[in-house]
């Protein structure tokens, strides 16, 4: 279960090895993804688009790669700053100094209070008595990218966590759901000005069919002769609506499915895993939807 966008332990406390230097591409996903997103993805020194991270005091100064001790740079802000304190490197930029010393006293308190909630969700969770394991954002897509799936929501839930590292995405359709709602309170129609042009009636059940059904029109004769399917849209008149179709009357319709606030629908855009990809299993055995 993805819980929380960035890991504040991981960045708080980072668990890096020692000879790993700051551009090194293992310096700590989380870290880096909480930089970018705190300075918008934009050197904290010149404001150009940034590339690394950067500590403000030099580890040979006594910096550590805590988080209050780094930010977002770009690579030549990172080469001129080289050993030099923040206080040093803009001695004559006294705004700009200014600017990041109140940046950095921003706290993790929002992020923190979010940790606290997810570890008592994960022991309610735990109480079904199935594994249960918790990620969080920036990991799910540090695995993405790892493993070479495009950017897809179905593709993040299988990536999730420290099992979402080896994973096989098959080739498939998604199904798509979306909350539509059931419909809206509002009793007088407006035109774009906001002036009332019509009134609503409060019943929503016309001639067996509400708004929001899903229903089937087999047509035989006419203009509209067809085929038509999807959610209806209801008149008291008789006269209903389709996606493909308006005017249709009530006879040529049969109920599907009952609205129920939601619609589905196969993607079209299929995800195919990768083809320099072994043929990774997790999840117990089995991939990521329970293939073997």
């Amino acid at each position: 279960m993805e819980l929380v966008s960035f890991d504040t332990q991981k960045m708080m406390n980072p668990d890096m090895e020692q000879g790993e230097d700051q551009k090194g591409t293992r310096f700590g996903t989380e870290v880096r993804a909480y930089l970018r997103q705190k300075w918008e993805d934009k050197c904290a020194y010149c404001g150009k688009k940034g590339e690394e991270v950067e500590r403000l005091a030099p580890r040979s100064r006594g910096g550590s790669n805590r988080v209050t001790n780094l930010v977002w740079s770009c690579r030549k802000c990172n080469e001129a700053k080289g050993n030099l304190t923040l206080e040093e490197f803009l001695a004559k930029k006294p705004a700009v100094l200014r600017r990041i010393q109140q940046q950095q006293q921003t706290s993790l308190v929002d992020s923190a209070a979010v940790n606290a909630t997810k570890y008592r969700l994960l022991d309610e969770l735990k109480r079904f008595g199935y594994p249960v394991e918790m990620g969080s954002g920036a990991q799910t897509s540090s695995n993405r990218h790892q493993q070479g799936y495009e950017k897809a929501h179905w593709v993040d839930a299988a990536c999730v966590g420290p099992s979402g590292e080896q994973v096989r995405v098959a080739p498939l359709k998604p199904l798509k759901v979306t909350r539509r709602g059931r419909g809206n309170r509002q009793m007088c129609g407006t035109n774009k000005y906001g002036f009332p042009i019509r009134h609503r009636s409060c019943q929503k059940v016309f001639f067996g069919f509400q708004t929001g059904n899903r229903v089937w029109a087999v047509v035989t004769s006419g203009k509209k002769a067809g085929t038509y399917s999807g959610r209806v849209s209801v008149r008291a008149t008789g006269s209903f609506k389709l996606p493909q179709v308006d005017g249709l009357y009530h006879r040529f319709f049969s109920t599907l499915r009952k609205g129920d606030g939601y619609s589905d629908s196969f993607s079209e855009r299929q995800v195919r895993s990768p083809p320099f990809l072994p043929l990774l299993q997790a999840r117990g055995g089995k991939g990521a939807f329970g293939e073997g």
